[in-house]
């Protein structure tokens, strides 16, 4: 059994986690996704909406469903800056290691 490198403290090196960085467009398409899905459920309501005065919950999922789309091209620009971080690290990690 090999041993474990031990810090003067007697613990264990701590290991260093990279912070999780999953794509961000199905996120976006997906919040968009549900605003439409419940827009359109609630429009096969609208009449009983509109008796009880919630008409605005229809605007609310229009609403919704129309801030995804600068929300998708921020995270289109953020996943485009996410590819070229990563090539630049294996880039740089490559060429360390040769």
């Amino acid at each position: 059994m090999p041993e474990q490198p031990i810090t003067t403290d007697g613990r264990p090196p701590q290991r260093h986690l990279e912070p999780v960085d999953p794509p961000t467009v199905p996120f976006a398409i997906g919040g968009m996704v549900l605003w439409a899905i419940a827009g359109l459920v609630l429009l096969l309501f609208r009449h009983t909406l509109s008796a009880h005065g919630h008409t605005d919950w229809l605007w609310i999922c229009l609403a919704g469903f129309l801030w995804g789309f600068p929300g998708w091209f921020v995270m289109i620009r953020h996943d485009r800056h996410r590819a070229a971080r990563r090539a630049a690290r294996n880039d740089q990690e490559s060429s360390s290691v040769g």
